[in-house]
């Protein structure tokens, strides 16, 4: 598995790249093995403005259907709509390709609670 040193993590598996006030979300490599094949990614909220923790959008494996959840409080700018036709990008290249929403960061103090590599490495063997 591939944890990114240049990324921010949570808690709940989502990954997160920042650019000024702006971030790139996703599920991590833990996440996606977790879930196995992913056939179907839901997000409706774009437009939306969501608080930290919310949740912006699903996630559909064979088996299972899971929660994602914001990062830091944000408006949802873009989904990647890649992801409509080839929900498999997420097990593929989950930080890249597979990135699923691009957000505006409403609360750059939020920022300095996510986990860094080593931080989210610890979290997952816990």
């Amino acid at each position: 598995m591939t944890f990114p040193e240049n990324l921010k993590y949570t808690k709940e598996h989502e990954w997160v790249s920042i650019d000024g006030d702006t971030a790139i979300v996703g599920i991590t490599d833990f996440a996606q093995r977790e879930l196995g094949d992913i056939v179907y990614v839901e997000v409706d909220t774009e437009g939306e403005e969501l608080d930290r923790d919310e949740v912006f959008g699903t996630v559909e494996a064979v088996k299972t259907v899971s929660d994602l959840f914001m990062p830091v409080s944000g408006e949802v700018l873009e989904f990647n709509e890649n992801l409509e036709d080839e929900p498999e990008l997420i097990n593929k290249d989950p930080y890249g390709k597979g990135w699923i929403i691009k957000i505006k960061i409403l609360n750059p103090d939020e920022v300095n609670d996510l986990l860094d590599a080593e931080a989210y490495k610890k979290n997952i063997k816990a």
